[in-house]
């Protein structure tokens, strides 16, 4: 039998399997790129806002005190607000993956060399990959009935490269 040590050093491989895989798939990731002005303005935090409160604990509690709410019902409504938060978390990161991948060409094609710029897309990029990890990981045990997800710093992080993309826009190119 393992003792607690081995537990925990398995734990800690996994997880950093887990993160590896993450911030690989979206430092590298070869998404269509669709650079287009009318995209860049499209593309907001917004959208996600109602992943934010879409897992919210507030709306079980509310529900189990109502005649005829069992456990069956909430943990079906569970899983399939379990699905939609997925389906909003698959769409955050390709839009961030687009929206890394166009700040590189930016960046690439621009007569100037931005090492600040470079340096705080890695940072983002590895600050995303961290919190998608985090996400997953707790969208899982919610799906159990354990705890809660915020994704509100992984939306904050795509708000700060959508930003940046804007900011890096050559002049005459609305946003």
């Amino acid at each position: 039998m393992l003792d607690a040590m081995g537990v925990a050093i398995l734990i800690a491989a996994g997880v950093a399997v887990a993160l590896g895989l993450v911030i690989r798939k979206v430092a590298f990731s070869h998404s269509r790129l669709p650079v287009t002005a009318e995209w860049i303005g499209d593309l907001s935090k917004d959208r996600y806002r109602p992943m934010l409160r879409l897992l919210d604990g507030s709306d079980l509690e509310f529900l189990a005190e109502q005649p005829g709410f069992d456990r069956r019902m909430a943990a079906k409504l569970r899983e399939q607000r379990c699905r939609i938060f997925k389906g909003y978390l698959q769409r955050l990161e390709v839009d961030f993956g687009r929206a890394t991948v166009a700040l590189k060409v930016l960046m690439l094609q621009s007569r100037e060399d931005r090492p600040d710029l470079a340096t705080a897309l890695l940072r983002h990029q590895l600050a995303f990959g961290w919190g998608m990890a985090l996400a997953r990981t707790r969208l899982f045990l919610y799906g159990w009935g354990v705890g809660s997800v915020d994704v509100s710093g992984l939306v904050g992080v795509f708000d700060q490269v959508q930003s940046e993309l804007r900011g890096a826009l050559p002049l005459g190119v609305a946003a």
